[in-house]
């Protein structure tokens, strides 16, 4: 699953091929695996994850879903999101909780993502 493209995954979700939740509980494994020595996370948002795709699985099966819908990714921790640690890789901003999401944020949300976590710069 960790080696197919964006389209790929999409592809996968809409024909059930796995679910959004299974997706996102294997690409949050290879975090856990990998990220101690990648150091590429900032912040993993497991939970909400896992609560996201849930919502994206009942919205493929309702049929309700666009091409983005049930697919993980990640953002840059430049972009506020809502109720996430948002630190710019600053020191500085260490302990900023964002009060609102970033356009791309929402819109990304609104679009059906699942957010795995925010990612170094």
């Amino acid at each position: 699953m960790h080696n197919q493209t964006i389209a790929e995954l999409s592809a996968a979700l809409q024909r059930g091929d796995f679910s959004s939740v299974e997706l996102t509980r294997h690409m949050l494994q290879r975090i856990s695996a990998h990220d101690g020595a990648l150091n590429g996370f900032i912040t993993v948002t497991e939970e909400q994850a896992l609560a996201q795709a849930e919502a994206a699985d009942r919205r493929i099966a309702a049929g309700d879903a666009g091409p983005l819908t049930g697919v993980p990714i990640a953002h840059k921790d430049i972009f506020c999101t809502q109720g996430v640690l948002t630190s710019c890789g600053s020191r500085m901003l260490a302990n900023f909780v964002s009060p609102y999401d970033a356009t791309v944020v929402s819109n990304l949300k609104k679009a059906g993502v699942v957010m795995l976590g925010k990612t170094n710069m």
